[in-house]
């Protein structure tokens, strides 16, 4: 039991000149570091400091990182923006038209449709940027093509 007592107090010392032996290098490089960050700030101007544009560098790309994927839910939620809004007007203009059938009123055209033309010019133009993004110049049929190209933009962006 004595030689096991002696092994367990062997092994705590090495592992205390080893966690001494890696705070010693950390206060070495702290103080390293603080020596650059000095010389530098005497050396450049502050916008020209190696030190700092390092920093500033890690910072834009973590903003960049951040802002993808801001960027990546916002064409998601206007797509589905879009794809609810084109449900509801193509229902209630399916709906207008037949009210307009059975009480015998003129039915209102896509070309005298002011609204639904514009709606659809807008959807059109949505779609050509989407497509020259993805650099696909094809034209597919409608809002399930639209979805998977769009998806296919966010997927390849990332």
């Amino acid at each position: 039991m004595g030689h096991h007592h002696i092994l367990h107090n062997d092994h705590h010392e090495s592992a205390d000149g080893l966690a001494n032996l890696f705070r010693k290098a950390n206060h070495d490089l702290t103080v390293v570091q603080h020596r650059l960050e000095n010389e530098f700030q005497q050396i450049y101007p502050d916008h020209a400091n190696p030190m700092k544009l390092v920093y500033r560098i890690k910072k834009i790309q973590e903003d960049l990182s951040s802002l993808k994927e801001q960027c990546r839910q916002l064409l998601a939620a206007k797509q589905d923006l879009i794809d609810k809004t084109r449900t509801t007007l193509v229902g209630n203009r399916s709906l207008l038209q037949r009210l307009q059938a059975s009480t015998g009123a003129p039915v209102t055209s896509d070309s005298d449709d002011l609204a639904y033309t514009d709606f659809n010019q807008i959807i059109d133009e949505w779609t050509a940027q989407v497509r020259s993004a993805k650099g696909d110049e094809s034209h597919g049929s409608g809002a399930e093509d639209i979805n998977q190209l769009l998806f296919s933009a966010i997927v390849q962006g990332n």
